[in-house]
């Protein structure tokens, strides 16, 4: 979703995010570092061997999700 965008429009699309959280649940589809520390919970597939997929999951402790919403708006200060 955020793959063609630059660093700048990156960072506006994840404050968009961290704005909308509270009213909205989104599923992002991204490679995006920055994008996917925005999320409380990461899915994943990977492939450890060939022909052999895996799932893997994340789920951030709260206080490091909470974190997050608050870099973004930091960043949208100092842009």
């Amino acid at each position: 979703m955020d793959a063609p965008l630059d660093e700048a429009n990156v960072g506006r699309f994840n404050r968009m995010l961290a704005e909308m959280c509270g009213q909205t649940q989104f599923i992002v589809v991204t490679h995006n570092r920055k994008t996917m520390e925005m999320g409380s919970v990461l899915y994943g597939v990977t492939m450890q061997e060939p022909g052999v997929s895996k799932l893997v999951s994340v789920k951030w402790e709260e206080d490091v999700a909470s974190v997050a919403p608050k870099q973004a708006s930091t960043a949208s200060n100092a842009a």
